[in-house]
């Protein structure tokens, strides 16, 4: 079943307004000498198939704004499935064939997605690729796949078949390796290193709304980030349910309402369940993730998603380390006990109600 191409239209509106909301909440605040004493550099590009965002405080923050738009470039080029000259569509095209050498990063990137994989029970899987391409959310050719073609695609969706050996990987013959769900997070803390490389102290990079923040604010206080409302009121303006406050932290967020089209009533969206093939339907509208490593949250938000409330809730306690709040489909809004101190509800007005 073809779907009328709308969504790549509701994509770039999605990924300004996410951009514009994040960084007003981020200046927000802010004294105004502090910052007018402060060298600041601002940035806005595109990668990854969203907008980028910066900003940058300090003498050296030209050089480490340019340099963070070349590394998320480059990374951008390794890690997708449609560069010929990129690691992940190497892969993709050797699958069956061996061992293919990867660039480290790439490694360390599936290594970490092995490793959530494993705690989740297969839940973030980077392995959907097939999926992934069958349902094409996100592009023209977005559709629902028929159910005997997810059930041959199923068995190809198998996290255990991928081989690490040193600086190789190897996939099973018709496996297709997706690193979307991780790639940003990745990007995301190699930028904040870009930051420190260049004796930066205060700084924060959006990623489509993947926000990492480096430090303060230079005045000292927090960075306010806005959650936003996953049902947004109908009137084209960004809204958000909450702001969490922090320093040194990556926020992440994922939910139905990022990328997904609608057909027959329903919404189809990006976040693949890889036991069944569809779009994942549990109790979460969107679960937004802090914690300092931009990758983890990356990783654990997909699988959070999936398992719905309790199960993500029992994940993040095993894996440790990391504060969330979950937006449920009953409009509850649940925080966890390490973040309730930094966090300001703001969705009483659109029906939403806070579970303290």
């Amino acid at each position: 079943m073809l779907v009328q191409p709308e969504n790549q239209k509701r994509l770039i509106a999605l990924a300004m307004i996410l951009v514009i909301a994040s960084w007003l909440l981020a200046s927000s605040g802010t004294n105004a000498n502090i910052e007018a004493d402060s060298k600041v550099f601002t940035a806005d590009s595109f990668a990854m198939g969203t907008v980028i965002s910066q900003k940058v405080y300090g003498e050296d923050g030209q050089a480490a704004v340019d340099e963070a738009i070349a590394k998320i470039s480059y990374l951008d080029g390794l890690l997708t499935f449609n560069d010929s000259q990129g690691d992940i569509y190497r892969l993709n095209k050797n699958a069956g064939n061996g061992l293919v050498k990867l660039d480290p990063e790439t490694i360390r990137i599936i290594e970490k997605a092995q490793q959530v994989a494993a705690l989740s029970g297969g839940t973030f899987d980077i392995t959907v690729g097939p999926l992934v391409k069958a349902w094409g959310i996100g592009t023209d050719g977005e559709r629902i796949p028929s159910s005997q073609e997810l059930h041959a695609l199923l068995p190809l969706i198998d996290y255990q078949k991928v081989a690490i050996d040193d600086n190789s990987v190897s996939i099973k013959r018709g496996q297709m390796v997706d690193l979307g769900g991780i790639g940003k997070g990745y990007a995301g803390d190699a930028v904040i290193e870009v930051y420190k490389r260049h004796g930066i102290a205060s700084a924060y990079v959006n990623l489509g709304g993947n926000v990492v923040t480096l430090g303060s604010k230079p005045d000292g206080s927090p960075w306010r980030v806005g959650i936003r409302d996953p049902r947004p009121p109908i009137d084209g303006l960004a809204h958000d349910l909450g702001i969490v406050a922090v320093v040194d932290k990556a926020v992440v967020t994922a939910g139905d309402d990022q990328r997904y089209f609608l057909a027959g009533g329903q919404r189809y969206h990006h976040i693949l369940d890889p036991a069944t093939g569809y779009p994942a339907r549990s109790d979460l509208m969107s679960v937004t993730l802090v914690t300092d490593s931009s990758l983890d949250a990356d990783a654990l938000d997909t699988a959070v998603y999936i398992l719905g409330l309790d199960k993500g809730r029992e994940l993040l306690r095993q894996y440790g380390g990391v504060e969330a709040i979950f937006v449920t489909t009953d409009k509850k809004v649940y925080v966890t006990d390490g973040l309730k101190a930094n966090f300001e509800f703001l969705g009483a007005g659109n029906g939403y109600v806070y579970q303290p």
